[in-house]
């Protein structure tokens, strides 16, 4: 019985990640927009399968919510910009960022044709998400920019980014942050685009992957299988333009190849991989959050896992691989 045991152990250990006991998890994105990429080609293209793990996909939208599933076990990992897991942090929270697939803001500020320029919006409803959240802190930077006083304007959380644009279309908010294919689509209806934030000089952790540090302690192992996961994802999603292109045009339900390739021409490029935090954007996004954020000795972030496949060569034999035709 034991030489049976030790046959057996030897036997699971030479079979592939994906064909021993997958491990099932459940994770969170928080919208519907082109910088979801990522997650929805990890699990569209089989890669939890390929890494040993069994996920579940839910929508949560808004950053505030989707800490919220997450600190309640609810979820495991969740994707999202990195503004709620640093307040969350600097309330004591258990949740650490332990990778990023998007270090820029992907936003543009959309507002109604008569809105010309930034000083119109005084007085005006501007949608987001929801507060606590990367809507919520684009609008406010913008807002700076511009010299206009952030109580000038109402800020109304409106949901999602398709709810936004119908109610722009409706007449029910003057302006909002939208992101493609939403801005084409924007444009396309006459609406005026105040800003791009992505030509802004300014790095921002925009799509970061957030787990309870107490998870991350007691299942590393999961954690890495994870990360294997979604760094195949990016280097496949930016290097496989096709099936690309049909990850968006199935997710974002979209049958204009015109926009789903706008889409992915925005943001293939902008992926980051290894999946490492910008630290230049970590210091603006905890700078715009305010003086508790910057003088925190909080660790919010924890690179660890990615350092540790770094030194296995990982991510080398990713870029080394050579592109399908």
């Amino acid at each position: 019985m034991f030489r049976l045991n030790i046959l057996a152990g030897a036997f699971l250990l030479l079979l592939p990640l994906g064909a021993r006991a997958q491990e099932s998890v459940i994770v969170s994105y928080d919208g519907n927009s082109g910088f979801q990429g990522p997650i929805w080609a990890t699990k569209d293209l089989g890669l939890f399968e390929k890494y040993g793990l069994k996920a579940e996909l839910v929508l949560v939208p808004g950053g505030s919510r989707g800490m919220q599933a997450l600190v309640s076990g609810s979820t495991h990992f969740a994707q999202g910009s990195a503004t709620s897991p640093i307040s969350l942090r600097l309330q004591g929270g258990d949740v650490v960022i332990v990778a990023a697939a998007l270090n820029k803001f992907p936003f543009s500020l959309v507002a109604q044709k008569q809105i010309r320029r930034p000083e119109d919006l005084i007085g005006k409803k501007i949608g987001i998400v929801n507060f606590g959240g990367s809507n919520e802190l684009a609008v406010v930077l913008a807002l700076k920019e511009w010299r206009i006083p952030r109580q000038a304007v109402t800020l109304v959380p409106a949901g999602e980014a398709a709810y936004r644009l119908v109610a722009m279309t409706a007449g029910n908010l003057d302006a909002t942050v939208l992101s493609p294919p939403y801005t084409g689509e924007a444009a396309r209806l006459g609406m005026n685009i105040l800003a791009h934030m992505s030509e802004m000089d300014l790095p921002f952790p925009q799509t970061v992957i957030t787990v309870r540090r107490s998870f991350l302690e007691k299942n590393r192992e999961t954690v890495k299988r994870f990360v294997r996961a979604y760094s195949d994802a990016i280097y496949q999603f930016t290097t496989q333009k096709q099936q690309a292109l049909a990850i968006y045009a199935k997710r974002l339900k979209q049958q204009n190849p015109k926009v789903v390739e706008e889409t992915y021409l925005y943001y293939a490029g902008k992926f980051s991989l290894p999946p490492r935090i910008s630290r230049a954007g970590m210091q603006s996004a905890l700078i715009l959050m305010g003086d508790k954020a910057v003088e925190a000795k909080t660790d919010f972030v924890d690179e660890s896992v990615i350092d540790e496949l770094e030194r296995e060569g990982f991510f080398s034999k990713l870029s080394g691989r050579s592109p399908a035709k």
